[in-house]
């Protein structure tokens, strides 16, 4: 693929998110992309698919399922983005097909850490195909300036994260699925995951052990599909203990649409605290030694975004990085790879287990050997 090639983009799975990505995808145009096939097997998806492709001026063949998408040999890029417990199987047909397919996943990259591990050894052996997973969340203005100023050394060496997640409930999804962990992972690992992830970020560590309290207290108790009531947690408390000494703490809370803010990210290290703020998009940071009255109070930006969407520029942001792997064409390499997408799933399974089981969880436990992590 030249440089000045255009880059033909398939997307399996036509819900929310995939239409997310379609729009992006469609602000990303003068760098040379489109949208050429998608893939969904629900009727009333694939019509919204098409609505979009007229409204874009973009041809689009649609298919009823993945296999046949990937076989039609159409596009060089995949995105994944269809329910959880869909992933493994589509992402283990995309790295074994005999065509290369660069693939963005949606978070998480798996419901367990066992096919987490599975794509993780089968993509070794494909280097010709880059992965990355969508923890876009790395790239909101806020957090990602928080992240500059933690790796600056502006605060000193990190101690301790606090994020807190107050938003409102799961939103119906296509049949419903989002409301049971058997589909979704559990709330810890399917919502969660991002944060998870970010934590890992800021402390530059990997985890050891999880403790979690958590139960469903107010959303979804009057619901029934199919005979069952929903089974996904609405609010938790999640400490990570990370090798280095450091730690990490969650407090999700989905029905708290009363918030100014959804996410408040908290990064203290041994000489200076870091906050971030969504959607406020406000970061504030100071010294210890300058204290209260030298706070400093940063609007956070990117010229880069062209559509905000659902995730305030972060999804823009991630498909613009990983346009820059693809066409670095092996020198540059993905920046959520699949060793994030396994620890980050790994701490939302132990978070889960810890709740049931009521005790700390070891990683090694979730992990079931210390090797599968690699060094941060």
């Amino acid at each position: 693929m030249a440089a000045n090639d255009t880059v033909k983009y398939g997307i399996i799975g036509m819900g929310m998110m995939g239409r997310e990505h379609f729009i992006n995808l469609h602000h990303l145009r003068s760098q040379g992309v489109s949208v050429v096939c998608i893939a969904d097997p629900h009727l009333q998806s694939r019509q919204q698919a098409l609505k979009l492709a007229n409204a874009f001026d973009w041809p689009l063949k649609v298919f009823p399922g993945h296999q046949e998408l990937l076989d039609s040999g159409l596009c060089d890029v995949v995105v994944v983005s269809t329910p959880n417990m869909t992933h493994y199987q589509i992402l283990m047909a995309i790295i074994n097909h005999p065509k290369p397919h660069h693939v963005l996943v949606e978070k998480p990259l798996c419901t367990t850490v066992a096919d987490c591990k599975k794509v993780v050894d089968a993509a070794r052996k494909r280097p010709d195909i880059l992965v990355q997973v969508g923890l876009e969340y790395r790239y909101m203005p806020p957090v990602a300036k928080l992240i500059d100023i933690v790796k600056s050394g502006s605060i000193g060496q990190v101690k301790m994260v606090a994020i807190r997640e107050h938003r409102f409930p799961f939103l119906v999804k296509v049949n419903d699925w989002n409301r049971f962990n058997e589909n979704t992972g559990g709330t810890l690992v399917e919502k969660c995951c991002h944060f998870f992830d970010l934590m890992r970020l800021f402390v530059g560590s990997n985890p050891m052990r999880v403790m979690a309290s958590g139960a469903v207290d107010v959303n979804h108790k009057d619901e029934m599909y199919n005979g069952k009531v929903p089974d996904i947690i609405d609010n938790a408390y999640v400490i990570v203990e990370f090798e280095n000494g450091s730690r990490g703490m969650l407090d999700l809370c989905m029905f708290a649409e009363g918030s100014k803010n959804e996410q408040e990210i908290v990064v203290v290290g041994n000489t200076g605290k870091g906050e971030a703020f969504v959607p406020e998009s406000i970061v504030r940071f100071a010294t210890r030694e300058a204290g209260r009255e030298d706070v400093q109070t940063l609007k956070a930006e990117d010229d880069r975004i062209k559509y905000e969407g659902l995730h305030h520029g972060s999804s823009y942001l991630e498909h613009l990085n990983f346009l820059s792997a693809i066409r670095a064409k092996g020198a540059k390499v993905p920046a959520v790879d699949l060793q994030d997408g396994l620890i980050s799933v790994a701490i939302g399974v132990a978070a889960q287990l810890s709740i049931e089981k009521g005790r700390f969880i070891a990683i090694e436990e979730v992990m079931e050997e210390l090797n599968c992590i690699a060094s941060a």
